[in-house]
């Protein structure tokens, strides 16, 4: 729960300083804790943004900061009553479930209207506790953007004045004004590049250019897209990369024609789920962002994907629609937190390209289905956990590129893994090869056991039949006496 130093430096700084929360209330132990801080103190982990940023050390500085600290502070006790937040496929499913029990509630009998109950509560605590950590993390970066602007105000001698934001990137750029105007004039404009000049505003006229095919707007400094982007209904290609976003619009879902959108290099915390419906997307790089889970049905609706790039993200898991990509040939998931993969990952057929790297401590092992990744070319799964391949590794017979260093394989031996993917691949066979003659010779001893105890039996039958018929012959019933019959 508590702050990410990467970013928020600062707060993480501050926060990290702070005794652990007592009965008292988190507000005043926040605010009383705060005048108890070293902030130079040399023991610290983080002494070294002390010595980048001097002014921390100014009681006034921290003065000035104890609102938004406490208020955070007071949230991250709750949360961390609470738990950890659910995955984003646990939330939808969530909402679909709540859905289905609306639209069920007229025609359930009133003996099941408790068990309804129950699930709705179930659902509307995950969804309240979803919300709950999407509040924090907004209330982490107005708190973090609070100190910033408290700490430059301290650079220039005024703690108790923020200083306002320079205007001038929001002014409009002459290029940009020269394009509107082209485009107004009724002259056509396919190509537009806006690449490295500087720009905080994109205005919403840019939705009216409606012949654009490529709008390269890369190496600026957007927050924000206007929804009239939506607009650009023949755009085949958007390049936003290196900018400053957070967000994109819903709109975006409207571009039914683009073929590649990159957006690497933001701060982009989520996709919206509108991307699904750009169903003419062929490459799709989102890296280097802040992302922590896919939009659910990306796999269902982007049949058409062929490169997907969400390296450099917080990603814990693959939504499991993702092994519909049946057109994908590149997966690039390197520095990720990925604790697995999908069962049914195999599915991905048309994989020639895979790269599940550093995934560090969380990504432990594959699925079965891996082996069915036939046109699989080059692999890297170096440096995670991995400690055995599974055991249908040698079907990828057309791998050629395989990197494992950094893993703690024990299946196959380090020595196999030293001569190269040929002779990984002729290991894992042979393996599988003995664990397929271990199960036949198993179920060959079952049928044997059963034929076995198939003649027991027939024989015991035959047995009795042939007892009850010597039986029968050796005392035969006699015949009756007409005499003795006869009534007294």
């Amino acid at each position: 729960m508590d702050p990410n130093p990467s970013r928020f430096p600062i707060l993480s700084y501050v926060m990290d300083r702070l005794p652990s929360l007592g009965s008292k209330s988190p507000t005043a132990t926040v605010i009383s804790d705060l005048k108890s801080i070293h902030i130079g103190d040399p023991a610290s982990a983080q002494s070294e943004i002390a010595d980048q940023m001097p002014h921390l050390s100014d009681p006034k500085v921290i003065a000035a900061m104890r609102s938004a600290v406490a208020d955070v502070a007071q949230a991250r006790s709750i949360l961390t009553e609470l738990g950890d937040r659910p995955d984003h496929e646990s939330v939808d499913s969530a909402k679909a479930k709540l859905a289905a029990i609306e639209a069920a509630r007229a025609d359930v009998a009133e003996t099941d209207l408790r068990e309804l109950a129950e699930s709705e509560k179930e659902c509307m605590a995950m969804l309240q506790l979803e919300d709950l950590h999407v509040a924090y993390e907004k209330l982490l970066k107005d708190a973090e953007e609070r100190l910033v602007r408290i700490y430059r105000s301290a650079e220039v001698g005024d703690v108790e004045e923020e200083k306002e934001v320079d205007d001038v990137g929001d002014q409009v750029d002459e290029e940009v004004v020269r394009i509107l105007q082209q485009a107004s004039s009724g002259t056509g404009l396919d190509r537009v590049d806006l690449s490295d000049r500087g720009l905080r505003l994109l205005p919403e006229d840019f939705g009216r250019i409606s012949g654009l095919l490529q709008l390269d707007l890369s190496n600026n400094e957007l927050q924000v897209i206007p929804d009239t982007v939506g607009g650009l209904e023949k755009l085949e290609v958007l390049n936003l990369s290196t900018n400053l976003l957070e967000a994109l619009p819903d709109t975006i879902g409207l571009m039914q024609n683009l073929k590649l959108l990159t957006v690497s290099g933001n701060k982009l915390a989520a996709l919206p789920d509108s991307i699904c419906h750009c169903r003419s997307l062929v490459e799709l790089d989102v890296s280097f962002n802040q992302l922590t889970y896919l939009p659910t049905n990306i796999g269902y609706e982007l049949v058409n994907l062929q490169k997907l790039s969400v390296q450099l993200n917080k990603l814990r898991s693959f939504p499991t629609s993702v092994c519909e990509l049946r057109s994908l040939v590149s997966l690039d998931a390197h520095f990720n937190e990925l604790r697995g993969l999908p069962l049914a990952f195999g599915r991905l057929t048309s994989l020639q390209s895979l790269n599940l790297a550093d995934n560090f401590t969380d990504l432990t092992e594959l699925p079965d289905t891996f082996g069915d990744l036939t046109n699989l070319k080059e692999l890297d799964l170096s440096n995670n956990q991995i400690h055995a391949l599974p055991d249908t590794f040698f079907r990828l017979e057309n791998l050629i590129k395989l990197n494992l260093d950094g893993n703690p394989l024990v299946l196959p031996p380090p020595d196999i893994v030293q001569q190269g993917v040929g002779a990984i691949r002729v290991f894992m066979s042979k393996r599988w090869s003995d664990i397929l003659a271990e199960e036949e010779k198993k179920s060959m001893l079952q049928v044997q056991e059963q034929e076995e105890a198939g003649w027991l039996t027939r024989s015991t039958s035959w047995l009795k039949d042939y007892v009850s018929g010597v039986s029968g012959y050796l005392s035969p019933k006699a015949p009756e006496d007409p005499i003795l019959s006869q009534p007294l």
